[in-house]
Order: C-alpha cells, then structure tokens, then sequence
C-alpha cells in the first residue's frame, strides 16, 4: 500500500541534501568545537558558518543566534531566562499558544508569581491587537508579550511587526513563536523589532533534535543551562555538529526555494479547500485556515460534521498519515486548548477536527486520496448514524 504523508506541521521529512551533509560531517568533522587542536576547530568553523547563514537570512548579527535542541527549549529559555534574569514580573499571552510556551508561562506563575494576562481570541481564532495595547497601557510592571506568529494548529498569522511595535512603545519586551513560519517565508529583524524568537530544524526538512534561538543582544537573556562557556555561555553542553550542519543546509534549500515551495504550498492548498468542499458534505475550515490570507498555506484545519475518535486511525489504515490537533497533544482524550476556543461547545462534542499540513512534496494525487477517504468513511458513519436514529 502506498503511504501518504499529510502531517507536515508535526515533522517534515528530511531532505537528502541534508542527509549527505549530515553524514559527510559525522565522517569527517567529529572533533568537539571546544577543543583547541584541529579537530575541534574544524567542527567549530562550521557551527559559525552556520551562525552566519542564520544571522544573514534575519538580517541579525551572529551573536544572537543561540543553536539550541528545539523550539521547546528555546522558548523555554527565553520565557523563564525574562522572568529569572530580567526582571519580568508581568506576561501577555494567548490561550493559543503551543504548549511549550503556554506550561513555561504557568511554571513562572506558580514558583515566581508572575502575573498573566490572556487576550483571549474570537471564533476565528485572531487577537485583538488593540486589547493587547490596552493591557500594555495598564500596568507599570515589567512585561512579556509572547505571542506566535503563526499557530500549529488553525494557521493563524499575526502582526508580528505591529505587535513588536507596540511592545517597543510600552517598554515591554516581544517573544515570538516562529517555529511554524521560520524557513517558510522571509524575515528581517532589523526592521520587525521582536527581542526574542524561536526554531526547530526539523519543521523545514532539516533533523530532529536541533534548533535555534534569536536572543536580541541589547536585552541582556542570559542562559538556564549551565556548566560551560558553549553558545555565548547562553546554552552549555557541546553542541551538536552534524544537526547544526543539516539545520544550515535544510536552511538554504528552503530560501533559495522559498518561492517555488511557495507556489507549490499554496496551490495544494486551494485544490485541497476545493476537493474537500466538494467530496464531504458540510465540511467546515477552522480559523482562518480555510482562507489564502492571514493564515499560512501549509496547514489546513478541518472539521468533519460528525463525531468520531478514530479516524485518525481509520485514515492511518488507508495509508493516509494526518493529525487531529497538534502532536504534541496527540492521544489525549480532549480537545486542544486551541480547538477549544475556535469551536462551539455543541462542535467540540458533535464533530471531529482533522490537521491536514502540506509541504512541496505533497501533491494533489494525495489530497484526491484523502478526500476519497474521508468520503467513504464519513459514508459509513452516516448509514449507521441513521440506523441508530431509526431503531
């Protein structure tokens, strides 16, 4: 049977670009970067070849960019490293956060008291920016916006340049969840003044276990990891050479692609919107996902009009890999926070949400495939609905 991939927003297959230049460095380039000799200094000049490329592509200086494990432990650091080493007393949030950010929030809450204050989203999903001024305005404590650019789950895109905007004008500083859009679109934190950001490498083709974060130098972060002078003494441990390499290398291929990849993303998506709407009856787009603006063409959230916990299994038995909210919440027994505050109570306990996230390699054979599928389970759902209502 062959196996369609439609679960882009969890992981993304790795490129075989990056593959070779992964093994190529496990092969020859083994030293440890901290060690004096040639060995090390070879595995060292490639982080910092890495460093640069990052820096070059936000337009930032290399000595903000902090090669970290994740996302997760990126704004790990940036949420609690604001708290316990500049000051912040106060965040501003959203209930729609991933939950790295949301628990790191709740544990600043719970051992240092930190006041959080939510803005909370309307039905589709958008933050009212102007409640996000107002709060700013209400209080002299100092204060973190975190904020995401794009949720995982609806596809959501924020201002993230009016956002830091408004931050800069009350003194607050700006964290911004970037792991859904880095390496998708363009950014340039020269002029989009966010303090803080976040990326995993394995969200743009590059491998697992390897990330980074831009950490705004004039801000003062410093670590929470420590035990050496690794990363700017921001992040201890060796750091992990031939992740760094595949991270920098799945990088160029995603920006001197960006364009075409683009294209390709959007057009999937359109087919998709349009197959969906046509082969399942009163199929419904969450958030904002359904639209081609202000939401990011690689994610695509659905709700089926019926209640069914299984058809992420069923869909798996037909060869179709997709999700039903975000895989960080994969197996729990009740809606995502996100799906959650989108849907209606009578939606959340009488119809099914679906993830369905594309990349370049995704192609309108499998969304033919997907759309069949559902078709034919939601058909047998409804015969034995009606069986049941006819008793």
């Amino acid at each position: 049977m062959d196996k369609i991939y439609l679960d882009n927003a969890a992981t993304t297959p790795l490129a075989e670009e990056v593959i070779d230049a992964m093994v190529g460095t496990m092969k020859m380039n083994f030293g440890n970067p901290s060690s004096t000799h040639s060995f090390g200094q070879e595995a060292k000049i490639l982080i910092e070849n890495v460093r640069r490329q990052v820096a070059d592509y936000l337009h930032v200086t290399p000595a903000e960019i902090i090669f970290t494990s994740c996302g997760t432990e990126s704004n790990n650091m940036i949420i609690k490293s604001s708290v316990e080493h500049l000051g912040v007393e106060r965040i501003i949030s959203s209930p729609l956060e991933h939950k790295c950010v949301s628990e790191s929030i709740l544990d600043m809450k719970s051992r240092k008291g930190v006041e959080v204050n939510y803005i909370r989203p309307n039905e589709k999903g958008d933050i009212d920016l102007n409640k996000l001024e107002e709060l700013l305005k209400a209080s002299d404590k100092k204060t973190l916006v975190s904020l995401m650019h794009a949720n995982n789950e609806i596809g959501n895109i924020v201002d993230i340049k009016k956002i830091a905007a408004l931050c800069k004008a009350n003194n607050a500083l700006y964290h911004s969840d970037t792991v859904k859009t880095m390496a998708h679109m363009e950014f340039d934190f020269s002029d989009t003044l966010v303090d803080f950001a976040s990326c995993s490498a394995h969200k743009f083709h590059g491998p697992k276990g390897v990330g980074f974060a831009f950490i705004r130098k004039a801000t003062g972060l410093k670590g929470i990891i420590t035990g050496g002078p690794q990363e700017r003494s921001l992040r201890a441990g060796t750091e992990n050479v031939a992740g760094i390499v595949g991270l920098g290398k799945a990088l160029e291929l995603c920006i001197n692609n960006m364009e075409a990849y683009a294209a390709h993303i959007r057009e999937i998506k359109e087919y998709a919107i349009e197959k969906l709407s046509a082969e399942v009856s009163n199929i419904k787009f969450n958030g904002r996902s359904g639209e081609l603006e202000n939401s990011v063409d690689s994610v695509l959230s659905v709700l089926l009009p019926y209640k069914n916990p299984l058809i992420g299994l069923q869909l798996d038995m037909k060869g179709i890999a997709i999700s039903q909210g975000s895989a960080c919440s994969s197996g729990a027994s009740k809606p995502s926070m996100v799906m959650m505050m989108v849907l209606s109570e009578d939606e959340m306990d009488h119809c099914t949400p679906l993830r369905i996230s594309f990349s370049h390699l995704t192609t309108k054979a499998d969304i033919d495939a997907l759309a069949n599928a559902l078709k034919e389970i939601s058909s047998d759902y409804t015969i034995e609905k009606t069986n049941v209502e006819h008793r």
